[in-house]
């Protein structure tokens, strides 16, 4: 069993930066994929980024967010730039054991337990 605990969403305005983390324990971390997804009000679930060997991205992120590991920290991180109103979320991280950078929610098998992040127009 995985845990996950994300911690560095807040508010913040239209162009702003954030950088999320998500420090994980009970499980040799450098041999999984990782990755972020969000959730909006009334929205679903939806895939930001992944990393595993490489980096994959929605396009509704792509040049504005960057994905990161530091496997001596057991971290993950999201450096989220040039942040717009429609990026506001509760961002979760995610790992799992399928091969690659699987875009599915249901794919990923451990979860945090949210960070909100809110940007102002």
């Amino acid at each position: 069993q995985v845990q996950l605990v994300e911690s560095g969403g807040g508010l913040v305005q239209a162009g702003d930066s954030l950088r999320l983390s998500c420090v994980a324990s009970g499980r040799t971390f450098s041999n999984y994929a990782m990755g972020w997804f969000r959730q909006a009000p009334g929205k679903e679930r939806e895939f930001v980024a992944g990393i595993k060997w490489s980096t994959a991205y929605a396009d509704s992120v792509k040049g504005r967010f960057t994905i990161s590991r530091d496997n001596a920290k057991n971290t993950v991180y999201l450096q989220m730039n040039s942040l717009k109103p429609e990026d506001t979320a509760v961002y979760y991280c995610a790992v799992t054991l399928w091969p690659g950078i699987p875009r599915g929610v249901s794919s990923y098998d451990n979860w945090g337990q949210g960070t909100q992040v809110t940007v102002s127009s």
